[in-house]
């Protein structure tokens, strides 16, 4: 057996590096990864008896009672005594990991931006009360991170732990925060800063370059903004602000009373997404871009300033959250969430789609159709009948065999609107018929510059 001992305590900065990017939605897996490794490297108490080299099924039989089901489903509590009963609450807080409760809590509420509802919630689910492929990707993450090595479809110990932010004992009540705690980086990119975030040999092999526009005269004003809104955002009740933005849609000043709820990097520069009036007044979220940003003057509740969408929101400000606006993005393309979604079908030459297009991940919606499929969205989504029959004599035009795709996007989103156009010759909007004809009408009058005399 292994003389390697497994004796990490789950605080913030392990948990952090087992959920492969956001905790505050992975949590629950990243504590069982932990329970994996208890049972696999821990102590003589914690460790199960299993082979150095073993299958999935070897080790389900080793750590449940002979009862546990071995089907897909999710197991019933069938077994008082079986670990798939056990509530996460229990493999946490015991004599055995000497874990007090409340300050695990507080840390984890902390640093994760976790509800304390939703927290209370996962510490009561049956943490191995999961499916047998849950369970299975489970071993197969561990793999990944150098836990494991999986050879022959078999899985053997190693022989030296992977380097990972490490907690002791006399460290589970401190607060600070690791350079593991990096959830606002999209998964991908934890995986990398966590595996590069040193030098190797002394020379540093890992670099994010990023485009940003904003000009060097006002660095230091978005700088001041992004330390300003923090120390906002740590009062409690978080407080309106009042902006003076120059708002290159209105090609004006305007002033705009707003909650303030996060901060995005997006198209080239920093973003405030807010909740009250927009620079146009047509919509009640907006994304204010740092840099034009005049002025930010806190407000108090019972300011009169106040508009009365924002005055109605004071009691449920937890709805105003950065999950809603991920939400929405996630629920079409496009930055800017709060606009109204719309589907598109697009059609991509063949060679273009397999060089550049295929393979890669655009959108949670954009998603590859035949061209029946095509034919079909046609006479599903366009109503009027002269543009159905329009769009359709098109489609009869067009091959078979190039690539058509449809995607739930933000209709009048500047970053869309880039994207199609980059793509163009070799993309084709075939409907919204009315983007089709904008962007017919661009191509017009972009060809008039270039045309010869």
């Amino acid at each position: 057996m292994y003389e390697l001992v497994f004796q990490d305590i789950p605080q913030v900065e392990l948990l952090q590096w087992l959920a492969r990017g956001s905790l505050k939605q992975n949590l629950l897996r990243a504590i069982r990864l932990w329970v994996w490794l208890r049972s696999l490297y821990g102590d003589h108490q914690q460790r199960i008896i299993l082979d150095d080299c073993f299958s999935y099924a070897d080790w389900r039989n080793a750590f449940f009672s002979p009862t546990h089901p071995k089907g897909e489903q999710i197991p019933h509590i069938h077994d008082s005594h079986c670990f798939c009963v056990k509530t996460t609450a229990e493999w946490l807080f015991n004599e055995k990991t000497g874990i007090v409760p409340s300050q695990w809590q507080e840390l984890l509420l902390t640093h994760t931006g976790i509800t304390e509802t939703k927290l209370h919630e996962i510490l009561k689910q049956r943490l191995f009360g999961i499916t047998r492929r849950s369970l299975q990707s489970d071993l197969e993450t561990l793999a990944k991170l150098g836990w494991l090595i999986y050879k022959n479809e078999k899985y053997y110990r190693v022989k030296e732990f992977p380097t990972r932010p490490v907690t002791s004992t006399n460290e589970t009540g401190s607060s600070k925060l690791s350079a593991y705690e990096l959830n606002f980086l999209h998964p991908d990119l934890v995986e990398i800063a966590q595996n590069h975030s040193h030098k190797i040999n002394g020379i540093q092999r890992f670099f994010l370059q990023l485009d940003y526009v904003i000009p060097s005269i006002t660095i230091d004003l978005v700088s001041n903004w992004q330390d300003e809104l923090r120390q906002l955002w740590a009062k409690t009740p978080v407080p309106p602000i009042k902006l003076i933005y120059d708002s290159a849609r209105i090609g004006n000043f305007v002033t705009c009373v707003v909650y303030p709820v996060c901060i995005y990097y997006m198209q080239r520069a920093v973003y405030l997404c807010a909740y009250g009036e927009s620079p146009d007044r047509k919509t009640d979220w907006y994304n204010f871009r740092l840099d034009r940003i005049q002025d930010i003057t806190s407000l108090e509740w019972d300011n009169v300033q106040i508009p009365q969408n924002l005055q109605q929101h004071y009691p449920k400000l937890s709805l105003l959250s950065p999950d809603y606006i991920a939400e929405e993005m996630s629920n079409a393309w496009g930055f800017d969430f709060y606009l109204p979604s719309s589907l598109m079908l697009l059609r991509f030459d063949r060679d273009y789609n397999d060089r550049y297009i295929q393979n890669t991940i655009r959108h949670e919606t954009f998603k590859a159709i035949t061209y029946q499929q095509a034919q079909s969205l046609i006479r599903r989504e366009v109503s009027q009948p002269q543009y159905q029959q329009s769009l359709l004599k098109i489609l009869l035009n067009r091959s078979p065999q190039d690539a058509y795709y449809q995607v739930y996007y933000r209709h009048s989103d500047n970053g869309i609107m880039m994207r199609l156009r980059a793509w163009r010759p070799k993309c084709e909007v075939i409907f919204p018929y009315e983007l089709r004809q904008s962007i017919a009408s661009d191509v017009a009058k972009e060809f008039q510059l270039y045309e010869q005399d």
